[in-house]
């Protein structure tokens, strides 16, 4: 059983995605409709998988990155839209290409599609929705929204690559997993958030605040993610607490718990990870020893200190609605740990 670990500051207000959620609603609602036509083919089995994964519940913080982050510098078109979309679209196709990868049967407490459909399939209807994608990204006529998307594609698969080379290996280091995780997580968000004041035509430097922005709280997203995965709940994550564990899947967690650990500990979670020895009494030691070096706190801490970067990133930008509503999404993805 996995120990929450508790945010040192509490707060009286809890933080909430609801103010952006609220200021998208009617765009997320054109987004939306767009999502369900552009996933249609006369081959019924891809409006079967896509919608399988699309309709599952996720809170599309992505695209309503790319809605908000556009709307704050005044833009009154009609690419935001397609370009949500195409970012949402991304995002759904990492993620059948991921179950694929990582032998995964749960996504957000429902069976994979993998696991429905087949490995085969869920590729390829991956590739179908980055297809979609790149098409809506053409419509929009932006060769700079475009280059900025077409190069996250780039990088999040570079980092599923990088992910599989250090897969299993204990002598993973903490700039190796970040490696991964800006490229396979972080490099979405900040594409998301990047192409809407780009299509706003504002200033660089406005470009350039949103880019980090997103980097950064793409970063806090995944390492709080990480930490649930010892120390959260199914209801929360979506999948099994110790997932992360059974795959034998490297995380901050656990590099801080081997790195720290004696010889004897380091000698158990190679046995545990490289050897995928992961019975449910080695997550139990698991749990015991990333408690004993504060894995967790730390991996916090190390969000924290990310969703900070992203709070700095915004300052210079004028007072808005909008840049309110982004900062309370850093503090919402970073409290998921209370």
């Amino acid at each position: 059983m996995g120990v929450v670990i508790p945010l040192e500051e509490s707060k009286n207000k809890q933080a909430s995605v609801k103010p952006l959620v609220d200021l998208t609603k009617g765009d997320m609602e054109r987004v939306n409709q767009l999502i369900l036509s552009k996933a249609g083919s006369d081959v019924q089995m891809i409006p079967e998988v896509a919608n399988h994964l699309i309709s599952s519940g996720g809170k599309r913080l992505r695209p309503m990155l790319t809605l908000a982050s556009a709307a704050m510098f005044g833009y009154e078109g009609e690419g935001h839209i397609k370009l949500a979309t195409s970012v949402e679209f991304m995002h759904t196709a990492t993620l059948l290409h991921d179950d694929v990868v990582d032998e995964s049967d749960l996504r957000r407490g429902k069976s994979t599609a993998r696991t429905i459909w087949g490995n085969q399939a869920s590729v390829l209807v991956g590739d179908f929705l980055l297809g979609q994608a790149f098409k809506m990204m053409v419509e929009v006529g932006s060769m700079d929204a475009l280059d900025v998307l077409a190069t996250a594609a780039a990088v999040i698969a570079e980092g599923e690559v990088l992910q599989l080379s250090v897969a299993k290996n204990m002598e993973t280091t903490e700039d190796d997993y970040l490696s991964v995780i800006r490229a396979k997580t972080a490099a979405l968000f900040a594409a998301a958030a990047e192409v809407g004041p780009i299509i706003a035509a504002t200033d660089k430097a406005s470009r350039s605040a949103l880019r980090s922005y997103g980097m950064n709280l793409g970063l806090a997203f995944q390492l709080v993610d990480d930490a649930l995965d010892y120390g959260g709940n199914a209801a929360e994550l979506g999948k099994n607490v110790g997932d992360d564990f059974r795959e034998g899947k490297i995380t901050l967690p656990v590099i801080l718990s081997y790195r720290r650990g004696t010889t004897e500990e380091r000698a158990f979670w190679r046995q545990a990870i490289e050897n995928g020895e992961s019975t449910e009494e080695n997550l139990e030691k698991a749990f015991a020893l990333i408690g004993k070096y504060n894995g967790l706190k730390d991996t916090i801490a190390r969000a924290k200190h990310y969703g900070t970067i992203a709070r700095d990133a915004l300052a210079p930008l004028p007072q808005s609605a909008y840049k309110s509503a982004l900062l309370e999404v850093i503090d919402f993805c970073i409290e998921r740990v209370n």
